[in-house]
């Protein structure tokens, strides 16, 4: 149920294909679209008999009047919230997810007759981009992370809260929690560790290693050093012409090879191979392998 009192950017609807009659009682199909706000007395008439009786008692199911009655009344509070002076909210998001926005029911050969039918039709979705379970507008309200000491200035957003900074970062809703991505903001944002006086979350470019293992073997005078290293850059969204070149990308593979031979000293070479990963959901992986060998003289 969308937001009712915000002004939505692409405004969430609730469409059912409806049967009615004309004035000779002839049945027809009919697409009534309804936004936020309307939508709340369709669901009203849909939930009105969603109940069953047992041993001459009325049960009601789960989703029922009552709750969606406190889900209106939790939304009234949420609008009504203000933060206190003297805590910063920070805001992340997933996105580059597919998610529903707003969904229809019945079609133009099976209209609906009746609203309590809702309950037991299954909906076509219309999708936009956000973290896979409310769109990025109403992700912005929802995921609220309480944050102290930072200096960006306040952006004011669909939740009407000041918040210090709001960065999408490519993920699911429960995904994120474990991203390096969100790690790097947090500690920056807490200012934890070594600052970066060049980093600026709001267009985020963070190059973090992934994988790291080295090897070293020793035998009758050669010493072998074995590197596999891989990382990940992470950058801000790009639009669409932007992923479409992404999609066309292949791999780039390079490689070099360096040896030090000087007489009556010992012998050294050195070869490395990089692989750059085209870019897919705001991340580029990079592989590194390098090889160093070198005798004792």
């Amino acid at each position: 149920m969308g937001h009712p009192d915000y002004d939505w950017d692409t405004t969430p609807l609730l469409q059912i294909w409806r049967e009615k009659h004309d004035s000779s009682g002839n049945a027809c199909s009919i697409l009534e679209s309804y936004e936020p706000g309307e939508s709340i007395s369709i669901l009203e008439e849909a939930l009105s008999n969603n109940k069953v009786n047992y041993n001459g008692e009325d049960m009601l199911f789960p989703f029922s009047l009552e709750i969606l009655k406190w889900a209106d009344e939790t939304r009234k509070i949420f609008s009504s919230a203000e933060v206190p002076p003297t805590v910063k909210f920070y805001n992340i998001y997933g996105v580059n997810n597919s998610t529903p926005h707003s969904f229809c029911y019945g079609c133009e050969q099976q209209p609906v007759s009746d609203l309590q039918q809702l309950l037991s039709l299954e909906a076509k979705y219309i999708y936009v981009d956000s973290d896979g379970t409310v769109p990025v507008e109403s992700a912005k309200v929802c995921h609220l992370l309480s944050i102290f000491s930072f200096d960006y200035p306040p952006f004011l957003d669909a939740d009407w809260l000041l918040a210090e900074a709001r960065v999408g970062v490519p993920g699911d809703h429960r995904g994120i929690v474990c991203d390096p991505h969100v790690f790097r903001l947090l500690k920056h944002w807490l200012k934890a560790g070594e600052p970066d006086p060049f980093y600026n979350p709001l267009n985020d470019y963070v190059i973090l290693p992934t994988a790291f293992d080295i090897e070293t073997h020793r035998d009758r005078g050669l010493t072998v050093n074995a590197l596999n290293e891989d990382w990940e850059i992470i950058s801000g969204d790009a639009d669409e012409q932007g992923k479409a070149a992404a999609a066309k990308q292949t791999a780039l593979v390079g490689s070099v090879s360096v040896a030090h031979v000087k007489k009556d000293q010992p012998h050294a070479e050195t070869h490395a191979a990089i692989v750059v990963h085209p870019q897919s959901e705001g991340k580029q992986h990079v592989e590194l392998r390098a090889v160093s060998v070198t005798t004792s003289g």
